[in-house]
This record gives C-alpha cells, sequence and structure tokens, in this order.
C-alpha cells in the first residue's frame, strides 16, 4: 500500500471513529435529576392568576407550573432529559423546547421530538383551597 493511500484510509477511519464517539455520547448523556422544589402559591395573587385558566403555562422558582384542567395542575422541571439544558416556553406552540439540540415536550413534558430520551421530570403537586404546593 502506497504512503499517500495508506494515510487516506487511517485519516477516514480516524475521523469516522470519533464522529460515532461523539454520537454516542450524545446519545447516553441522559439527565435525570431534578432540581429541589419545595414551595407554595396561592392562585389567587394576581402574580398567580394565570394559573386558573386551563392551559395556561407559568414560571416560578424555576419550575413550570401548567394547569391542565379546572384546579388541575403539573409541575415540570426546566431541566432538559437530554444533556441538562434549561428547556423554555413556546407559547405559540404551547410547548417547552430545548435550544441546545432542538428536543420538544408537550404541555404534559412528554416527548414530541428530538434527542431526549425522556419526559421532563413532574413535582408532586397539591391543591388545597387556592394555595398550591409543589414539592
Amino acid at each position: 500500500m502506497e504512503r499517500r493511500s495508506f494515510l487516506k484510509t487511517t485519516t477516514r477511519l480516524l475521523s469516522a471513529a470519533a464522529i460515532a464517539q461523539l454520537l454516542s455520547e450524545c446519545a447516553k448523556d441522559a439527565v435525570t435529576a431534578k432540581p429541589p422544589a419545595n414551595f407554595t402559591i396561592d392562585i389567587s395573587d394576581p402574580r398567580y392568576s394565570d394559573l386558573q385558566t386551563v392551559g395556561a403555562v407559568l414560571l416560578v422558582n424555576d419550575v413550570y407550573i401548567v394547569c391542565t384542567a379546572q384546579s388541575s395542575y403539573i409541575a415540570l422541571s426546566r431541566v432538559c432529559t437530554h444533556q441538562g439544558c434549561t428547556v423554555s416556553y413556546n407559547s405559540t406552540g404551547k410547548n417547552f423546547v430545548c435550544p441546545c439540540h432542538g428536543g420538544v415536550y408537550d404541555l404534559k413534558g412528554k416527548v414530541v421530538s428530538g434527542p431526549p430520551p425522556s419526559a421532563l421530570a413532574q413535582y408532586q403537586v397539591t391543591l388545597s383551597g387556592t394555595t398550591l404546593t409543589i414539592a
């Protein structure tokens, strides 16, 4: 084998191996931890009154709170399960989007598209009167 041919072949193989390694690292770096949350809000307070509307999404203490039905709520982590980037709420698409690799989640935190391996982490939500507790 000529030296030039050897170098071309070796370079191609090393490049392919490097790309494969990057892709496999990206795929296995799933994030499962969620930041701790333990707080209460009064949904009758004007700052949180939007949460009395079904479909409303509000960011409180780095936790997304979604009104899923009359007096029914879920609370979601902002941490993308792919590599830990911070997801944002897209009011136009009514979904959560990760800017790092294009992951998209629905309003219940389920993966719609992209590389995230699992849904957004959920917090326990309890409603007592007008007090919403997130834990």
